[in-house]
């Protein structure tokens, strides 16, 4: 059993950042790939960025690429997404998610936090 759980959500103002973390419980934390979803109201979930176990590989939306950052210390079991110059779409609940390969596909990660709020006020 894998229990993650994020923090760092928060109101900032549009042009802000925030850095969010995701905090595991699994020792075999560097032997997965993680990333971070995101749900608006009334949207679907979207990926949002996605990293494997050494950070070799890393993979970003096109929506986010150039201002979020997304990273992992592996000794600490913890995940990071740095978000700079926020805009008021970037407005979702903020998911992590554990898995074993990074895809944009929700269904390709067994395990997901619970979510922190971001909100961007224009």
């Amino acid at each position: 059993q894998v229990q993650l759980e994020e923090s760092g959500g928060g109101l900032v103002q549009a042009g802000g950042s925030l850095k969010l973390s995701c905090a595991a419980s699994e020792r075999t934390f560097t032997m997965s790939a993680m990333a971070w979803f995101r749900q608006a109201p009334a949207k679907e979930r979207e990926f949002v960025a996605g990293i494997t176990w050494s950070g070799e590989t890393i993979d970003y939306a096109d929506s986010v690429k150039g201002r979020f950052t997304i990273s992992r210390d592996n000794r600490k079991n913890t995940m990071y997404l740095q978000m700079n110059s926020l805009r008021p779409e970037d407005t979702a609940i903020y998911y992590c998610a554990h898995g074993k390969i990074v895809t944009n596909m929700d269904f390709a990660y067994d395990y997901w936090g619970q979510g922190t709020q971001v909100t961007v006020s224009s």
